[in-house]
């Protein structure tokens, strides 16, 4: 049975993501100049995060609305000492706002099996297997593997990993509230460990994903990279938005 079950997997991945993301690949590298496999997995993920936008979007509207009921989630947290009711008091704050606290997590759910078909892609050199191409896709030549010549996308790079983790520390620093400042006053269990997981998202999650890339094919950390510059992006239009809406609320 586990077997069979094992199997069933491996075909409804290899069907639902592998195949379109290896054809997608091949198709991409088929028309672009120099037939560059580096610039099919920018396009390839710039098309994937939009895609994934409206997941995208509602995630960062919720990063924003938990900021803004933080005050009631703190008085909530004060007012009752039972922890049933005060779960239950604030999911009750969290459908009033239309807030899923859950969905950074959806999307992450969403993205690891993507990064796990590149890795498959990848960690075999990337070799042209006309056997899984689809009858639409023409199969070129020759494919560059390399980042435009610098160095090979199935093999690990340190410099990459860390340009990732770069990227990941300015990500994370304007998707998370500022650290709140120390006062003299004595303080408190939840406000140290408020600061102490903003502090940790903020310079060791980095750091984790740096060590993460490092160790993975090439791809796996200009896919990611990519994706960061683009969550950068979407991150300031949003901001910027924002700011407009309320310049001409004033």
């Amino acid at each position: 049975m586990i077997t069979i079950a094992n199997t069933m997997i491996s075909s409804v991945f290899n069907l639902i993501l592998f195949q379109p993301l290896y054809n997608a690949l091949v198709f991409l590298a088929s028309i672009l100049p120099g037939h560059s496999i580096a610039l099919a997995i920018i396009i390839l993920t710039v098309l994937i995060r939009f895609i994934l936008l409206p997941l995208y979007h509602k995630s960062l509207k919720t990063q924003r609305k938990l900021k803004e009921i933080e005050p009631e989630l703190k008085k909530i947290k004060e007012e009752y000492n039972n922890k049933e009711e005060q779960a239950r008091r604030i999911m009750e704050l969290y459908r009033f706002h239309g807030v899923n606290p859950f969905s950074s997590i959806i999307l992450l759910f969403v993205q690891l099996p993507v990064i796990l078909a590149l890795f498959y892609v990848f960690s075999r050199g990337f070799e042209l297997n006309l056997d899984i191409l689809y009858s639409f896709v023409q199969s070129p030549t020759t494919v560059d593997r390399t980042l435009f010549g610098l160095f090979p996308l199935t093999e690990k790079s340190y410099i990459l990993a860390l340009f990732v983790g770069l990227s990941q520390f300015f990500q994370i620093k304007l998707s998370l509230p500022p650290l709140p400042p120390k006062t003299d006053q004595t303080p408190s269990f939840q406000s140290d460990l408020a600061r102490s997981m903003n502090m940790q998202m903020r310079y060791v999650m980095p750091v984790i994903i740096t060590v993460i890339t490092s160790q993975f094919p090439a791809a796996i950390a200009l896919y990611w990279l990519t994706g960061n510059f683009f969550s950068i992006a979407h991150e300031l239009l949003v901001r910027r938005e924002a700011v407009g809406i309320i310049g001409k609320i004033k």
